[in-house]
């Protein structure tokens, strides 16, 4: 690789990713593996060490064959090839920005399109499974009060499972309006209130870890006493689920990951009425397009919107029920003075 283009990937990374975007690390993990992905394609196909790729071998032919190799030899699903070229076309921008001579090739790998597939299914717990849940969760230990606070925090706020792992203790506010300040995408920070409940099992989590803590140090914390990483809160959501026998679809099991109580409190704030800005907020999505999916995925809004509407029609077995207007004689009087 030219130093050239090893600098230009560096500061890709360094400068723009991690600084101007300010991408978690689990993000920058997704940006790398798809950008080594390409650079080894390209290397293979032009009979180079990688180390010796120049910027003019970085071409729009190669980007398409690429996505064929990921979908055809790999095995990749769209879903997967669609994520890819939204890195490389990330890429390919940010290389026409260092060097005017990318400016024409960086176009045409810009306007490749990404395949069109069907959104995918949706999970969400509705409220009975929310009940069976709690109220079947143990309640012995120090792991039982981690376990049922972190649950609660993540039907309560709709936190990432990053966000979550790396919630600090200075990041909650436990007293008269108790809230938590969560640290999303986009290095982008948000504040979401809690429940009474929830600040309640979080105090007692806090005092029962308190050994010397400080602010810093993170809310939810593994049996070892290091921070619980996203992969444990996979884990601990999932053994926790099992029980409630959720199924997709086709009748598989439904694995329940921590993303799904973040579908859950969407719908649930929904289907209370908030409004859906304050759900956008709540949530801290960028686009409104995001938060309004979830209007598509609860039939039960659906249904009660359709009773709303539904007309009264006339048949010899049926009859229009009485307005409940009409038995409100200070509403008729009034209405009769107009």
């Amino acid at each position: 690789m030219s130093v050239q283009l090893g600098q230009i990937i560096f500061s890709f990374f360094e400068d723009y990713l991690k600084c101007q975007k300010g991408l978690q690390p689990t993000s920058l993990k997704s940006y790398r593996d798809a950008i080594c992905l390409l650079l080894n394609f390209i290397a293979k196909d032009t009979n180079h060490n990688i180390t010796r790729l120049t910027m003019a071998e970085l071409t729009s032919d190669r980007v398409r064959r690429f996505l064929n190799y990921l979908e055809h030899e790999r095995g990749n699903k769209i879903q997967t090839r669609n994520q890819r070229i939204t890195v490389v076309r990330t890429f390919f921008e940010y290389l026409a920005s260092r060097d005017p001579l990318m400016i024409a090739e960086a176009q045409r790998v810009i306007v490749i399109p990404v395949k069109r597939t069907p959104p995918p299914e949706t999970y969400y717990l509705d409220r009975n499974d929310i009940d069976k849940l709690f109220s079947g969760l143990p309640t012995d230990g120090l792991l039982a009060l981690r376990d049922h606070a972190l649950l609660l925090f993540l039907y309560n706020t709709g936190a990432r499972v990053q966000e979550v792992a790396d919630l600090k203790r200075v990041n909650l506010l436990l007293d008269a309006e108790p809230r938590s300040h969560l640290h999303g995408k986009g290095n982008k920070w948000r504040t979401c209130p809690l429940w009474s409940k929830t600040a309640e099992l979080l105090k007692q989590l806090l005092n029962k870890n308190d050994k010397n803590h400080l602010p810093q140090d993170n809310v939810f914390l593994a049996r070892s006493g290091l921070p619980l990483t996203r992969f444990g809160i996979y884990k601990l959501v999932r053994r926790h689920t099992a029980r409630l026998g959720k199924k997709k679809v086709d009748g598989s099991p439904c694995l329940i990951s921590p993303h799904v109580f973040r579908h859950t409190a969407a719908v649930h704030l929904l289907e209370s009425g908030v409004e859906v800005n304050v759900i956008r907020a709540w949530l801290g999505h960028v686009s409104l397009e995001t938060t309004n999916r979830y209007a598509e995925i609860t039939l039960r809004m659906k249904m009660d919107a359709m009773k709303t509407c539904e007309p009264e029609l006339s048949t010899p077995l049926a009859h229009h029920q009485k307005c409940k207007w009409r038995d409100d004689s200070e509403l008729i009087k009034w209405l009769q003075s107009i």
